[in-house]
């Protein structure tokens, strides 16, 4: 089950997403579905059709079952079947 703790190391496709920072501005607010992942970018289905998004950049809010995640799109850079097995470390605080 897909957690706000686990969210990284799941399966992308299918969730709806949001950017919420970016570089490049005009991204920003952008909203959809996400349809395809690569190493390096998302591919969100928009109501104007499908826009790639470079992950490194970029702050993704991520709707996952009664939440939303806040992500930063750096961590989300590499293959995703890599990504999935990977292991992530706490913050400190």
């Amino acid at each position: 089950m897909i957690t706000p703790k686990n969210v990284l190391r799941h399966e992308l496709i299918g969730l709806k997403v949001e950017i919420t920072k970016s570089k490049n501005k005009s991204l920003v607010g952008l909203k959809g579905k996400i349809v395809d992942e690569t190493q390096n970018m998302l591919v969100i289905k928009t109501e104007k059709g499908e826009k790639k998004v470079i992950k490194k950049g970029c702050t993704f809010k991520i709707h996952i079952p009664k939440k939303v995640v806040e992500v930063e799109g750096l961590l989300l850079v590499g293959k995703p079947e890599k990504r999935i097995k990977k292991t992530f470390r706490k913050k400190r605080v």
